[in-house]
């Protein structure tokens, strides 16, 4: 699993790699977007409103039907940086998602994502807070 997790950290990833499906984890609902490399910008695709195992299948389907080549996962912290049990179960989701698709997983720090997404009006912020993470790790790229 590679790991993004500051806004200021730039990252290289093999060209190959165009698709991304970015995930805003929560452990009730888990915003979803869908982006590319070519215009660097994303778009939610939706909110998973499931808990625990009853979200797979509902991940699984929208992995078979947009076909990424890699993911990207929102991981949240504490202002200072500091970790806390969202950010682990985060990562933790992150390696679940490598361990049943085999794709590249990515990390980006999502502080603000869901705050600003409200802030923006979104009528689905979870899914906003998705796209908003993809773009960070889209402007990230080297």
């Amino acid at each position: 699993m590679e790991k993004n997790s500051s806004q200021s950290t730039s990252v290289t990833i093999p060209a190959h790699l165009q698709t991304f499906m970015a995930f805003d984890y929560g452990l009730k609902r888990t915003g979803v977007a869908i982006g590319n490399r070519i215009t660097d910008t994303a778009q939610g695709l939706s909110t998973l409103k499931a808990e625990g195992s009853a979200r797979w299948p509902l991940i699984e389907a929208r992995i078979n039907e947009w076909q990424p080549d890699a993911i990207v996962i929102g991981v949240p912290y504490y202002k200072d940086g500091q970790t806390h049990d969202n950010t682990r179960r985060a990562q933790k989701f992150g390696r679940q998602l490598y361990a049943r698709y085999k794709l590249p997983v990515f990390e980006v720090d999502e502080r603000f994502s869901t705050t600003e997404a409200l802030q923006m009006g979104a009528k689905d912020p979870d899914a906003a807070a998705a796209c908003i993470i993809l773009e960070q790790f889209f402007r990230s790229l080297t």
